[in-house]
């Protein structure tokens, strides 16, 4: 898959793998930002700056790593970096009255379309695990890497992607019957 790029980056032609590589993984990027900052704006914003940084390294990237294995640290330490930086910033409490609007506009859209209601019941779920064991769940199953990819990814021995996909699954499972049990 990488090879066609690859070929690009050797005969120094990186507007053609650039295009290549936007192209493969603009999804992937995005969709690893939204589940690292769960906001869709943010994760779009994100998804932007890390192709951008990306054009500005493509010249000096030495193929020591994947393509794949480099766009997404590059991915994730942007995602984390403006994490780190909205930490630093005022939080917003629940109670403003434009929060409490925000949350009654999802309470209506979710009675009146259960469909629409569901994807949000998974990213809440999602959000409801904790960090380690949400971005090996979105790797594996959402990106669908195998466990090596995931293990190479995160910097997580391959026992250590099994035993989180395992307990990840057991939390989900949690979350879902006190959901059931709630909306019952």
């Amino acid at each position: 898959m990488e090879a066609d790029i690859r070929q690009h980056l050797d005969g120094r032609r990186y507007r053609e793998a650039f295009e290549l590589l936007v192209d493969r993984f603009q999804n992937k990027v995005f969709r690893l930002a939204l589940s690292l900052v769960r906001d869709e704006t943010l994760a779009q914003d994100l998804a932007q700056e890390v192709f951008m940084k990306i054009w500005k390294a493509l010249p000096g990237y030495q193929g020591e790593a994947s393509l794949s294995t480099w766009i997404y640290a590059i991915s994730r330490n942007t995602c984390l970096t403006e994490l780190k930086r909205r930490a630093a910033r005022r939080t917003v409490s629940l109670s403003e009255p434009a929060v409490e609007d925000a949350l009654d506009s999802i309470s209506a859209l979710q009675a009146n379309d259960p469909e629409a209601g569901a994807e949000m019941d998974v990213q809440a779920m999602l959000e409801g695990l904790p960090e380690k064991y949400r971005r090996v769940i979105t790797l594996f199953y959402l990106e669908q890497r195998s466990y090596e990819e995931v293990g190479a990814l995160l910097g997580l021995p391959l026992g250590t992607v099994k035993t989180f996909l395992y307990r990840a699954k057991k939390e989900l499972l949690k979350l879902s019957r006190r959901r059931e049990h709630v909306y019952a």
